[in-house]
């Protein structure tokens, strides 16, 4: 039987896989926080795959978990990594400006969205950014061009994909309470100023942030670089992971789930 692995898998998941996250929100997910090493054996899952993570990590800690998935993965096992493609990004947004600088006025909602998706979430300091306030607006002028850049995500949920679920058990409540302790310590000694930097501190260590962005270049560097051979550039509905598509994580009812992205594989020698 194949063994497989999703790494910060969020809400995005398949019961027929090992699933991890920091903040599960099923009962069919293991919380652990994956800047740490994987708390499995070595050579013991067949794929290992992981969407829109490693974005959220420091250079160095999105080095640590390609090289702990290369790890745990059994040899000639496969790897999915799924970020943001940086680089098309940058082509939209070239494209968008170059559009409201000729004079075309419905370009401008274009190019607004281009800015959020180049760097609200890499600049926010409040759960869901400038990107929930945009999906907030009774009259958005593109949708037709945010569902084209971010697919099911502007289908499903509009304005709530962008707030930050949290599992609201035992855990959550303690972690809440600590940071109110915290926080009331830190004005009661340092003062207001001091305690808006502590809670915007813990806002952008929650997960939320993006701390780096990768291209076809800078990924394909990575996975080589830690001992991955056979790196290839993917398209959402191509995989060597056997019957992928089936588990509905990068395509849903034949739809792109994040048409934004970079899909890259590679396998351990």
């Amino acid at each position: 039987m194949l063994e497989f692995l999703n790494v910060g898998c969020g809400s995005t998941f398949h019961p027929a896989w090992t699933n991890i996250d920091i903040a599960p929100q099923s009962p069919k997910i293991q919380r652990y926080d994956i800047r740490k090493k994987l708390p499995y054996l070595d050579n013991c899952f067949d794929a290992c795959y992981s969407s829109h993570v490693l974005e959220h990590l420091t250079k160095e800690e999105a080095k640590d978990l390609v090289s702990e998935c290369l790890r745990v993965l059994k040899p000639a096992g496969v790897a999915r990594f799924v970020v943001p493609d940086l680089e098309s990004i940058a082509r939209t947004y070239l494209d968008t400006l170059e559009r409201v600088e000729s004079g075309i006025a419905e370009a401008e909602a274009d190019y607004d969205w281009m800015m959020l998706e180049m760097y609200d979430q890499t600049v926010r300091n409040y759960g869901g950014g400038e990107m929930y306030r945009y999906f907030s607006s009774p009259d958005i002028k593109n949708k037709d061009f945010v569902r084209y850049r971010i697919g099911l995500e502007a289908e499903i949920h509009q304005a709530s994909i962008w707030k930050k679920i949290k599992s609201k058990n035992a855990f959550w409540f303690l972690q809440k309470l600590r940071t109110l302790i915290a926080g009331s310590l830190v004005a009661l000694t340092a003062g207001r100023e001091a305690k808006r930097a502590f809670e915007e501190g813990i806002f952008r260590n929650s997960g939320e942030i993006h701390r780096w962005m990768y291209d076809r270049f800078s990924l394909q560097r990575l996975l080589k670089k830690t001992g991955f051979v056979d790196v290839r550039i993917c398209r959402a509905d191509e995989s060597r992971i056997p019957d992928f598509n089936s588990y509905n994580l990068d395509i849903i009812e034949d739809k792109i789930r994040k048409p934004d992205s970079l899909f890259i594989e590679g396998i351990k020698p």
